[in-house]
């Protein structure tokens, strides 16, 4: 196996320690399940990109409803 240094700072490296599941886990195991939850195995599609930004101009230009509209117009 590859190894290499690199240089972080003290505090940095106390908050890597911090985040160890057990402490026996190394530094490079840390970094690579941070690694992991940055990124998005599945993507967003188009279709759900436009419809997000479809309902943020929505939000923008003041088209919405209550929570307590929406349940006395469903009759709950």
């Amino acid at each position: 196996m590859a190894q290499t240094t690199i240089q972080i700072q003290t505090a940095t490296r106390a908050r890597l320690e911090d985040l160890k599941v057990h402490p026996r886990e190394t530094y490079d195991e840390v970094v690579n399940r941070l690694l992991d939850t940055a990124y998005d195995s599945e993507p967003l599609r188009e279709e759900t990109l436009r419809k997000i930004e479809a309902g943020i101009r929505d939000i923008r230009q003041g088209k919405t409803r209550t929570l307590e509209e929406i349940a006395q117009e469903l009759g709950i």
